[in-house]
C-alpha cells in the first residue's frame, strides 16, 4: 500500500532523545504525530551534519513580530504566534502585562478562545498582583494586591486556559492566592517580589513551584540576606526561569542557576515583546512606553529592562556556543521541562512515538534551518 503523503523520515541527523543523543539517527513523523515505525515508500528527508531536537516550549512571553498578546488583535496575537514558531517555538503560553482588572479579564476571554482552537497553550497573567518596589515595566498605578477573590476572577475569565499567575507572595493575600492556585492545578510563580528568604520559603511551603525570570525583579543575594534568590534556587519544588538575551543575566549568574538547580528545573523563556523578530523602535507594553535599540527593550520612562526581543532559537545557540552548556540539558531546559511544568509532556517536549510532531533542525553551528509543527514544515530544511 502506498504511504500517505505526509509520512517522512528525517534520517542521518543527531537525535537528541530523553535518553541522550543518537548519532545518524532517525525520527519518523506519520501524520501530525512521531511514529516507531516507517510506513512503506515514506518520504526521506536526508540531514546529515544537522541536530533535530523538539520544538521548544516558551511559558512566558509576551509578543513578537510587532504584535503584543496583551492588547493586539486576534490576527496580531497570531501573528506574534507565527513569528515565534518560525524561530522554533511550537508551543507557546501567552503573557499578560499589568493592567485594569476588566481590561485583563476581557483579554483573558480573547487569548482563551486562541488556546481552546490549538494556537496558544495557555495564558499567564504577570500583574497586577505584584510588588511596587520591584515592578520593573510595569505600571504602579495598575498594582495591587493579591487578593484571592480578585485572582480568582481572572482565572475564571480565562475558561480553564490559565496556566500560571506571577505573584509577589509577601503582599497581604499572597500565601492564599497561591493555595488556592494549587488546589485549581495553576502554577503560582514568585516574581516581581521584594520578598525575604523567609516569606519565600513561606511561600514555596504554600504551593508555589516556578521563579519568575530568576534573579530580575527580586532582592539581589546577599550574604546575610540571601533573599529570594537563595530560597528558590535551593528549593527542588521550584523551577526557574532564565532569560539568556546577554542583556538579563551576566554568564556566571546562568551558570550558577544551572549549576545549582540542574537543567531539569530550568526553563529557558524569552520574556519577549512585541519587538522580537521585528526591529527597534517605540513600542507600548501595556500602558508604558518602551523604545528599543540594539535589540534591548527599555522602559521611556525610567530606563527599566521591558521585557526582551529574544527568540528562543537564539537563546538555545548562545546556551550552548557561548555559555558551554550540553545540548541535551538546554534541550531539557527548553522543551521538556516547561512541558512538564504546563502538563503538556504527554504530547510535546520530547521526541517520542505518540507525541506531536513538534520539532527543530539546527546546523552544526546551532543555527535554525527548520521548523516542523504537528508533522507540518513551518521553515522547510529542504528548501533554505
Amino acid at each position: 500500500m502506498a504511504a500517505r503523503a505526509d509520512s517522512t523520515v528525517l534520517a542521518g541527523a543527531r537525535v537528541v532523545l530523553p535518553t541522550g543523543t543518537v548519532e545518524n539517527g532517525r525520527v519518523i513523523v506519520d501524520g501530525t504525530r512521531i511514529s516507531g515505525s516507517a510506513p512503506e515508500n515514506a518520504r526521506t528527508v536526508e540531514l546529515a551534519g544537522h541536530w533535530v531536537v523538539p520544538g521548544f516550549v516558551d511559558m512566558h512571553n509576551h509578543g513578537g513580530g510587532g504584535a503584543s498578546f496583551t492588547s493586539g488583535t486576534v490576527d496580531e496575537v497570531l501573528t506574534g504566534v507565527r513569528t515565534h514558531r518560525e524561530h522554533g517555538t511550537t508551543t507557546l503560553v501567552a503573557s499578560t502585562v499589568t493592567g485594569e482588572m476588566g481590561f485583563l479579564a476581557q483579554r483573558a476571554g480573547v487569548l482563551s478562545e486562541l488556546v481552546e482552537q490549538g494556537d496558544l497553550a495557555g495564558i499567564h497573567f504577570e500583574g497586577p498582583f505584584i510588588s511596587p518596589c520591584r515592578k520593573g515595566a510595569h505600571s504602579e498605578q495598575l498594582l495591587r494586591h493579591p487578593d484571592p477573590a480578585e485572582v480568582r476572577k481572572l482565572m475564571d475569565a480565562a475558561r480553564g486556559t490559565a496556566k500560571m499567575f506571577t505573584l509577589a507572595t509577601e503582599l497581604p493575600g499572597g500565601l492564599e492566592s497561591v493555595r488556592m492556585l494549587a488546589e485549581h492545578g495553576v502554577i503560582a510563580a514568585i516574581g516581581h517580589t521584594d520578598a525575604t528568604y523567609e516569606q519565600t520559603v513561606e511561600a514555596i511551603d504554600a504551593g508555589a513551584t516556578v521563579a519568575t525570570h530568576l534573579f530580575n525583579a527580586m532582592p539581589p543575594l546577599a550574604h546575610r540576606e540571601p533573599g529570594p534568590i537563595a530560597a528558590l534556587l535551593e528549593d527542588e519544588r521550584i523551577t526557574v526561569e532564565l532569560i539568556n538575551d546577554g542583556t538579563h543575566l551576566h554568564p556566571a549568574a546562568l551558570e550558577l542557576a544551572y549549576r545549582h538547580a540542574g537543567a531539569s528545573r530550568v526553563a529557558l523563556i524569552t520574556d519577549a515583546m512585541d519587538a522580537a523578530g521585528f526591529g527597534d523602535g517605540r513600542y507600548q507594553l501595556g500602558p508604558l512606553a518602551v523604545d528599543v535599540t540594539d535589540g534591548v527593550a527599555r522602559l521611556v520612562e525610567g530606563g527599566s529592562i521591558a521585557g526582551s526581543t529574544l527568540t528562543l532559537d537564539t537563546a538555545f545557540r548562545r546556551s550552548v556556543t557561548l555559555d558551554g552548556i550540553p545540548v541535551e540539558d538546554v534541550v531539557e531546559s527548553i522543551s521538556a521541562n516547561p512541558a512538564r511544568l504546563l502538563g503538556l509532556y504527554d504530547r510535546v517536549g520530547s521526541l517520542e512515538p505518540g507525541k506531536d510532531a513538534d520539532l527543530v533542525v539546527l546546523d552544526d553551528d546551532f543555527v535554525l534551518k527548520g521548523v516542523m509543527r504537528k508533522g507540518e514544515w513551518v521553515i522547510d530544511p529542504q528548501l533554505g
